[in-house]
């Protein structure tokens, strides 16, 4: 019998240390296996993936090394202390977890009231609401939050132009209810620039500074004035364009209060800031560790760097929700809370999975809370504080993602701070570049959109929800990754509703299953992110069935062949010819462009733009935009 040495866990004692160059030579034989023959940095290259910003995910992160290896590792230091890339506060939200902020859209204060109070007594532990002339009449405040103990649940309010109005009534409020100052906890949502972003419309920011001086005297724990960075992010922005804008916020925010009036310390302590959480976990945390650790270095700017820990919002990403198969954003906002709360977010507001189709009913609301609730009290993921720290690769994106937005930041500041370039259309400009690249990559489907761009569902029965209040609009536009498809998928719909049937087309799939199953599974995906029915019934034809497999069909005079190249080398021509006869005006093989050329008009393959293809081929069934 062996006899294990009892040298305690030293389990990897006996093995040598791989290097990193072993390492990418083993890759090499990967890639070799699949045809390509890279060697070194490039093999590892192959395996990278290019984010937007300039940055570069690569497939695997180690520890610094080299005579640099220390200046390339820049000091994150403790919760608490600047830089505060840890977190802000010294125990984190590990006593007890993040703050879950639900929002409330409505203009009715009464139903606005029975779902906060339903909110709060299932596990929600403070209140967003929407006042003003998008949401509650102000002087109904009082009425929606009837029956809320305001000593305990924070209140966040948006308000828009009536951001005064409403922070005045709230105070107000505190006071009638017998709420002593230093109990009460709220963030009155002043944002005079972030309202210019959203409207075109320029407010004076003076109210704003007033309300900050009154809460710096006598409220304690009331923030006067919200960075929202939502507005960019919707608007289709980067991760490193959100952050460096929201810098541009803050330091405009700094300026005018300094100036009128308050120290900077108190100004800092001022302010809160809103971040979109996506379901890109990584980059999510990255981001907020990252905003942490550039807020600090403006302190530190300055001359208060112990007062830059950044109060923190995180929202999950209304871009990234879809109206298609929402079902599926239950999924996208448990990563994305997930990431917000191990990001090291001080609030966070999970937005229910009904949010794009108009008001969210009672279900998404308890779907929408109970997801923190589940993070918090089963998965306990605020017992660590900074669970990702320390990671190779989260700590490498977080510093590349902090110099990315410090340098958007400068252009912004160079071009004479945010108010300046949002008035001369240098962030309208930016930020539209950003989101047509993007697009591309969505039209590409490079970058997937589950239940929508791929494995959708065409017999889903529609979300039907009350309509929201109208959003502020005038400034930068809203953007969101399904709009399209959703296009598309209109086109399909008014065309059953007419016609009482989809827009079909014929999957002419040749040979065994072996070799038609992946081409046929991959077109019929992307014929239906167009709302087009896919119809293959014989599961296989040829030359002697395919016209009228194609007549019985019901196609709209557009066929798709699918098959391996070895078949449509024998095939193509006579099935092609097959199916024209019988009345397909267009034939379609999916594969290399290229392939059979002469015997079909058109290709779908991986990385073809699919919504051009979608729009041409529902063009010529003649199915109105």
């Amino acid at each position: 019998m062996t006899v294990l040495p009892d040298d305690g866990l030293s389990l990897a004692a006996e093995f040598p240390d791989a290097t990193h160059e072993q390492w990418q030579r083993l890759v090499e034989g990967v890639l070799r296996k699949s045809g390509k023959e890279v060697s070194g940095e490039a093999a590892e290259a192959a395996l990278s993936t290019t984010l937007e910003d300039g940055l570069t995910t690569r497939p695997l992160y180690t520890a610094p090394s080299g005579a640099d290896a220390e200046a390339r590792t820049p000091g994150t230091g403790f919760p608490g202390f600047a830089p505060f890339v840890r977190g802000g506060t010294p125990d984190g939200t590990s006593a007890s977890g993040w703050d879950v902020r639900q929002r409330i859209a409505g203009s009715d204060p009464v139903r606005v009231n029975e779902a906060a109070l339903a909110d709060l007594e299932n596990g929600t532990t403070s209140l967003w609401l929407t006042v003003g002339r998008h949401g509650i009449p102000v002087a109904q405040l009082g009425r929606a939050l009837d029956g809320v103990y305001l000593d305990l649940a924070p209140v966040t309010l948006d308000a828009g132009a009536d951001f005064a109005e409403a922070s005045r009534a709230l105070l107000a409020l505190y006071a009638e209810r017998g709420v002593a100052p230093e109990a009460a906890r709220a963030a009155l949502g002043a944002d005079p620039l972030g309202h210019e972003a959203r409207t075109g419309e320029a407010l004076d920011p003076a109210p704003a500074v007033e309300l900050a001086r009154e809460a710096a005297a006598s409220w304690p724990g009331v923030r006067a004035l919200t960075v929202d960075a939502l507005p960019y992010h919707e608007a289709g922005g980067s991760a490193a364009e959100e952050l460096g804008l929201s810098l541009a916020t803050g330091v405009a925010y700094l300026r005018t209060l300094t100036d009128g009036g308050l120290g900077t310390e108190a100004a800092l302590g001022q302010l809160e800031f809103r971040y979109a959480a996506t379901a890109d976990q990584f980059l999510t945390i990255a981001k907020l560790r990252a905003a942490r650790r550039l807020w600090a270095r403006v302190a530190e700017a300055c001359g208060a760097p112990e007062a830059g820990a950044q109060r923190q919002h995180a929202v999950t990403s209304p871009v990234m929700m879809t109206r298609r198969d929402p079902w599926v954003n239950m999924l996208r906002t448990t990563v994305a809370s997930m990431a917000a709360g191990a990001g090291g977010a001080d609030s966070v507001t999970v937005l229910p999975f009904d949010s794009e189709l108009g008001l969210p009913d009672a279900f998404a609301r308890r779907i929408a809370r109970n997801t923190s609730t589940i993070l918090l009290e089963e998965s306990h993921l605020a017992r660590v504080i900074d669970p990702a720290g320390g990671s190779y690769y989260v700590e490498q994106l977080t510093d590349e993602l902090a110099h990315a937005a410090w340098e958007f930041f400068q252009t912004v500041e160079r071009a004479g701070g945010l108010a300046a370039a949002l008035r001369s259309g240098l962030v309208a400009e930016r930020l539209a570049a950003t989101w047509a690249a993007r697009s591309k990559k969505l039209a590409t489907r490079r970058e997937p959109i589950t239940g929508v761009s791929e494995f959708p569902l065409l017999s889903e029965k529609p979300v039907v929800r009350e309509a929201a209040p109208e959003a502020p609009s005038g400034g930068l536009p809203r953007v969101r990754r399904d709009e399209a498809y959703e296009a598309l998928r209109a086109r399909g719909d008014a065309h059953l509703e007419s016609t009482g049937a989809r827009p079909r087309i014929f999957l002419a799939a040749l040979g065994p299953a072996s070799a038609h199953t992946a081409r046929a599974t991959f077109a019929s995906n992307l014929f239906q992110a167009g709302g087009i029915e896919p119809v293959h019934d014989p599961v296989s034809v040829d030359a002697a069935t395919a016209a009228g497999a194609y007549a019985a069909s019901g196609a709209d005079g557009v066929a798709v062949l699918c098959s391996s190249d070895a078949l449509y080398e024998e095939q193509v021509e006579a099935v092609a010819a097959a199916l024209r006869a019988a009345g397909a005006s267009t034939v379609f093989l999916a594969g290399r462009p290229g392939t059979a050329a002469g015997a079909v008009d058109e290709y779908v393959f991986a990385g073809c733009d699919a919504v051009a293809v979608l729009s041409s081929v529902l063009d010529r069934m003649g199915v109105s935009a």
